[in-house]
């Protein structure tokens, strides 16, 4: 029965997933506080319009994958593909014009209607960061790090290429357009039907086409780095020298770009080859014109965000649950004694598994199933001496252990 199943894309996250993702959260967020980034949460969904003067209306976010509905005021609302353009909104309407620079930090959900495939789903995760009202490019290198030292505190770091590029400032990107259209024009029986589609309102989308054909004529495309004037020059040379300073690798690749005006100066993707064709693991770049377009003050920009279902593929077995002590009565006698202790062990930070019935074998059964650490036995002899039997379930070592010193007896088993 189709209701009975998870929606197509869609995916359930069981505690052994879930103890990955919340690793990969958990990182993140220890590394960007580190940086001074706070952590903030925007609406999962926005006015459709949010998205669309970001994204812009050739592309496929807009066109073929955003979940947008009408609610039932008539407002046209949109489940965030992404999070940039929700947290400049957020700048916008939140005033915080005066708090610059803002460094944020957010984790959650985001919705595209795709082909789901391993490490994309229609309804996937991501990590993300941004930092607002700083031109200079010392950010670009600063968020670039953060991501870096994010995959090395999550151990894949190894795995992992920054391929870097430069889409230069407005005036170079200009001319870069000039060129770049009159090239394609001269091969336009060549291109893709979306290519052509995009030839006069977004051509340097062209170049990041997965189209062969379109590949074939964009090898042959000019450079953007012939068209960078020498203000962007300088900028990208300080974004490299800073890398270099900090001793993380780039590879540089002039095809890797943004399409949109807003974008300028750095783009950058970390990519891996351990997770088959979904490569990109962390990707952003700067995006100076963004919240202009949305009708904010002239506010420059960085940011970049992670898939975190690809970075849980990655990374080792995160560290284990601390293991249970299992605490145990006997008998029915025993029963409310083990609800009254296992309750306060909880409160005095232990991880204690109490069974909800069954024989001692059943009990201890279960313990071991659930590796537990140690048992605390509560027998009726014992009770009555104000005492329990704890077993160590590693050695099998028992010892007897007053009520009243068994919180301090039992830390050893932490």
């Amino acid at each position: 029965m189709a209701g009975l199943q998870p929606v197509r894309g869609t995916h359930d996250l069981f505690p052994a997933e879930m103890r990955r993702h919340r690793h990969v959260v958990d990182t993140a967020r220890a590394v960007a506080e580190r940086y001074g980034y706070g952590e903030i949460a925007t609406p999962i969904f926005e006015f459709s319009e949010v998205f669309q003067r970001t994204l812009g209306d050739t592309s496929d976010i807009v066109t073929k994958e955003m979940y947008s509905f009408t609610d039932r005021g008539g407002d046209n609302l949109t489940l965030r593909p992404e999070y940039t353009a929700g947290v400049a909104r957020a700048f916008i309407s939140g005033g915080l014009k005066n708090q610059l620079p803002l460094k944020v930090f957010c984790h959650g959900p985001m919705f595209r209607y795709e082909r789901p495939q391993k490490g994309r789903l229609r309804q996937f995760h991501q990590i993300d960061v941004e930092l607002l009202g700083v031109a200079q490019p010392q950010a670009d290198i600063e968020v670039i790090a953060l991501g870096w030292d994010i995959l090395a505190a999550l151990g894949v770091s190894d795995k992992c290429v920054l391929e870097l590029n430069t889409l230069g400032d407005m005036a170079s990107r200009t001319a870069y357009r000039k060129v770049l259209v009159e090239y394609f024009q001269a091969h336009k029986d060549k291109l893709s039907q979306d290519s052509i589609e995009r030839l006069d309102r977004n051509p340097l989308r062209i170049l990041d086409s997965k189209d062969e054909g379109d590949r074939r004529v964009v090898a042959g495309a000019p450079s953007f780095h012939e068209h960078l004037n020498e203000e962007s020059k300088a900028f990208f040379a300080t974004v490299k020298a800073g890398l270099d300073a900090l001793k993380i690798p780039y590879k540089l690749n002039p095809r890797l770009v943004r399409g949109l005006d807003y974008y300028c100066h750095s783009a950058f993707e970390f990519t891996t080859e351990a997770l088959g064709a979904q490569g990109t693991v962390l990707g952003g770049g700067r995006y100076d014109g963004l919240i202009e377009t949305m009708g904010g003050p002239p506010t420059p920009g960085i940011g970049w965000a992670a898939g975190i279902e690809r970075l849980a593929m990655l990374i080792a077995e995160p560290p284990t649950l601390p293991r249970p002590i299992a605490v145990v009565p006997m008998d029915a006698s025993g029963e409310a004694k083990a609800l009254e202790l296992a309750q306060g062990l909880r409160r005095a930070g232990f991880a204690i598994e109490l069974g909800y019935g069954g024989n001692l074998k059943k009990r201890m059964q279960r313990a071991n199933k659930v590796n537990a650490r140690a048992a605390v036995i509560l027998g009726e002899d014992e009770l009555k001496r104000a005492a329990a039997a704890v077993r160590d379930l590693d050695s099998g070592e028992q010892s007897e252990v007053p009520l009243d010193r068994l919180e301090a007896y039992l830390a050893r088993f932490r």
